[in-house]
C-alpha cells in the first residue's frame, strides 16, 4: 500500500439508523429493528468495497451500536463517532422517526440522510422533515432518495441510491481530507487570468483550508539543488508519457516558424 504524506489520520465515515421508536400495541420499533440496521449494514458494505482514500486504502466506515429512535441515543452514537474519529455521517431509515430527536446535530460533520422509497413505511416522508430541520438550524445535509417504490421489505440497493451514496462518499471523504490541510499556490495571478487568483475566504469558509503562496523561483530552487524525491519524479514522468500524449502544437509562432523551416529543407 502506498505510504500516505497525509498529517493526521483519513476520515472516518458513520452510519446513523434511524427509527421510529414509538412501542405500545403494535410495536413498531420492534417491527423495523432488522430492517433498519440492515440498511446501515448494507450502505456500509457499499463505501467499504467502493470508496478508497488518496493512498489506496478502502475507507473506514463504522455503525452505531444500535438504532435511533430517542436523544438518548443519538447521543451515544455521537459519542462513539467521536472516539472513532468520524468526520462523515450517513443517516439511514426505511420508516418515519422524529427528525430534531433523531438527526446529526454535530455542526463539524459532514452529513448525508438515505430516506427509504418503500411501499408501506414514510422514510421519505422523514427525509424531506429532517431535510427542512436541518435547513431551518443551518446544518447542510445531503438528501438522496430512489426513483422507483421498493417493496416493503426489499434489500437491495437500487443503482441510482448507490450512485448517489457513492457520490456523496466520494465527495465527504475529499473534503473531510482537505479540512485543516493548506493548498499551496505558485506564483500569483497566470497571464492575467481572474480565475487563477486563489480566493483564500472560499478555501477558508468553504473547504476548512488555509493558502500559503511560494514564488516560481522555489521550483527552480529544488531541481537546482535537487530537493525532490527522485523515484517519484520518476514515477510523474513515466505516468505523463503514457498518459498525457503531445499533439500538433497550433501555436501560430510555431506554426509560422514549422513553414518556413520546411521551405528551406523543400519538405513543404
Amino acid at each position: 500500500m502506498a505510504k500516505s504524506r497525509l498529517v493526521g489520520e483519513y476520515p472516518v465515515i458513520g452510519i446513523r439508523p434511524t427509527i421510529d421508536a414509538r412501542k405500545g400495541v403494535l410495536d413498531v420499533r420492534g417491527s423495523l429493528e432488522e430492517q433498519t440496521m440492515n440498511m446501515a449494514k448494507s450502505a456500509a458494505k457499499l463505501f467499504e468495497e467502493n470508496l478508497k482514500y488518496s493512498n489506496g486504502e478502502s475507507v473506514k466506515v463504522v455503525i452505531a451500536d444500535t438504532t435511533i429512535g430517542r436523544v438518548p441515543e443519538s447521543a451515544a452514537c455521537a459519542d462513539k463517532f467521536r472516539r472513532e474519529g468520524v468526520d462523515i455521517t450517513l443517516t439511514v431509515t426505511p420508516c418515519w422517526c422524529y427528525g430534531s430527536e433523531t438527526m446529526d446535530m454535530n455542526p463539524m460533520t459532514i452529513k448525508g440522510v438515505w430516506g427509504f422509497n418503500g411501499t408501506e413505511r414514510p422514510g421519505a416522508v422523514y427525509l424531506a422533515s429532517v431535510l427542512a430541520t436541518h435547513a431551518q438550524k443551518g446544518l447542510p445535509a445531503f438528501g438522496i432518495y430512489g426513483h422507483d417504490v421498493q417493496d416493503a421489505d426489499a434489500t437491495d440497493i437500487p443503482e441510482d441510491v448507490k450512485e448517489k451514496l457513492l457520490r456523496f462518499g466520494r465527495a465527504a471523504v475529499a473534503a473531510a481530507s482537505m479540512r485543516g490541510k493548506s493548498y499551496l499556490q505558485i506564483g500569483s495571478i497566470c497571464m492575467g487570468i481572474g480565475g487563477s487568483i486563489i480566493d483564500s475566504a472560499f478555501m477558508e469558509e468553504y473547504l476548512g483550508m488555509r493558502v500559503e503562496s511560494v514564488d516560481e523561483t522555489e521550483v527552480i530552487r529544488r531541481m537546482s539543488e535537487d530537493i525532490y524525491d527522485k523515484a517519484e519524479f520518476e514515477r510523474a514522468l513515466k505516468w505523463t508519457k503514457e498518459k498525457c500524449i503531445e499533439g500538433f502544437d497550433t501555436n501560430p509562432d510555431y506554426v509560422q516558424k514549422s513553414r518556413e523551416q520546411k521551405m528551406k529543407t523543400g519538405n513543404l
